[in-house]
């Protein structure tokens, strides 16, 4: 684009776009072969109303092109609640709020997702059927509106919905199979859940108990034990909301006494139960597992560090207080050399359960120390090239001394304490050596059915 264009067209410089037309008629049509973004854009995002006018009665076709990024001018004065603009472009083309750009996002999609109240109303009264318009991902705009937590035009859009007659677009699901009902009770938007199973015009239309493709309705993402979420588990009750396992059981038990002819027996019938009951443990436990592509490495990440953080902690405290606690005074040695009481002999300080059974204060002291030092080695690994690296490393290896020496000085014995201190000396050359041995594809390979066995254990307690 030439350079006194965008000039004007950042500074919504009317005269100036006269001026240069003047020079040269065929500015507006030459700019395809030079330039992806037209002034349109420039305007669009910048916001001046009367710049985009003038370019839209002198070149109404750049209302539908595409920039570099996949976006039209529509997509970006509608992402940024510019209503004026939207109505001008609306002029050349209702259809415009239905314009597919990157992941077939509409500006639409946008303007809902950025809780453009009144661009919304703009463009669904120019066009109503772009309110079912879905994304590459299968998402309504009240999935991103939603996903956004943006209520007012949640709020909007559900209103919009009902005075229209269209609930089924409440009940549209995205590509994981993810109603609007699933994703206001897995991000715990109480008012959401309320608004839509609490409105008598919704409710009835409105199916609460839709399963996703991990097999879950909106009921399983709820966790009673989890704060305010019993108050969100009453609304959908209230609502008629039910477990996916609940939902099995009804349907067999109603097909068994409903119909005289069945086909299984009730040993097949108990086995179908079975079944049925793993298989949505199994979707419930892969549901919240992390899935490449669909999870962000960052989300992971700072997950990982805060998992490591709090097993740094908990190693710490336990490693400094350990069961049983510690001697709060002496014990000398009398000339039996017994202690001077039915307690062992000890010094104050020293481990109260090591005085009793070194061998049980070592075994506690290398698994606590495998498991501090390895929360450590995850801190390192998680923060490598972060800001003040070296600052950062320093600090993980002073605490680390520190509870070595903390470890080292509560043993009972000098055998004890010399072991200690030798295994919490070697320990992080051997979290390294173990590190790259367990990426080994030798080890993965004869590790991989004791991890299955880990995971199965955990899905049947779960």
């Amino acid at each position: 684009m030439d350079a006194r264009l965008f000039d004007a067209s950042q500074t919504g410089d009317v005269q100036l776009l006269h001026r240069l037309l003047a020079e040269n008629p065929l500015l507006l049509h030459s700019l395809a072969l030079t330039s992806t973004d037209n002034p349109l854009h420039v305007a669009s995002i910048a916001g001046h109303v009367d710049f985009v006018k003038e370019i839209v009665r002198l070149k109404p076709d750049y209302v539908e092109e595409l920039n570099r990024d996949g976006f039209s001018p529509m997509h970006i004065a509608s992402a940024n609640g510019y209503l004026e603009i939207v109505s001008e472009m609306l002029r050349v083309d209702r259809r415009l709020c239905q314009l597919n750009g990157r992941d077939e996002w509409t500006p639409l999609h946008y303007a809902a997702s950025r809780g453009r109240v009144d661009v919304i109303r703009e463009m669904v009264l120019a066009c109503p059927e772009s309110v079912e318009d879905v994304t590459v991902q299968g998402e309504t705009v009240i999935h991103l509106a939603v996903k956004c937590s943006q209520f007012k035009a949640i709020k909007f859009l559900v209103e919009l919905v009902a005075e229209a007659n269209k609930m089924y677009i409440l009940n549209m699901k995205d590509k994981h199979g993810d109603t609007v009902l699933h994703l206001a009770t897995w991000k715990k938007q109480h008012q959401v859940v309320e608004g839509l199973v609490g409105s008598e015009t919704i409710a009835g239309a409105l199916e609460v108990n839709s399963v996703n493709d991990r097999g879950l309705t909106a009921l399983d993402l709820v966790f009673p034990n989890e704060t305010g979420d019993w108050e969100m588990e009453a609304i959908l009750r209230g609502a008629g909301a039910l477990r996916a396992g609940d939902i099995v059981h009804s349907g067999v038990q109603f097909s068994n006494s409903h119909s005289p002819n069945h086909n299984h027996t009730s040993t097949e019938t108990h086995q179908l139960q079975q079944e049925q009951q793993e298989q949505q443990k199994t979707n419930r436990w892969e549901y919240f597992q992390f899935k490449k592509g669909r999870d962000s490495p960052s989300d992971a990440r700072n997950a990982l560090l805060v998992v490591a953080s709090l097993v740094a902690t908990a190693t710490f405290q336990v490693g400094l207080n350990p069961p049983n606690g510690i001697w709060q005074d002496s014990n000398d040695v009398n000339n039996s050399g017994t202690g001077s009481s039915n307690e062992p002999v000890h010094l104050a300080g020293r481990s109260i359960m090591g005085s009793y059974s070194e061998v049980s204060l070592v075994i506690f002291v290398v698994f606590n120390s495998i498991g501090f030092y390895f929360s450590l080695y995850t801190m390192i690994v998680l923060t490598a090239n972060f800001p003040l690296q070296l600052e950062l490393q320093i600090c993980i290896i002073a605490v680390y001394t520190t509870y070595s020496t903390a470890v080292v000085n509560i043993a009972p014995s000098y055998n004890t304490g010399l072991f200690i201190t030798v295994f919490t000396s070697v320990l992080p050359f051997l979290v390294g050596l173990a590190a790259k041995w367990a990426r080994h594809p030798v080890t993965i390979w004869l590790t991989k059915p004791l991890g299955k066995w880990i995971l199965r254990f955990f899905e049947l307690i779960w």
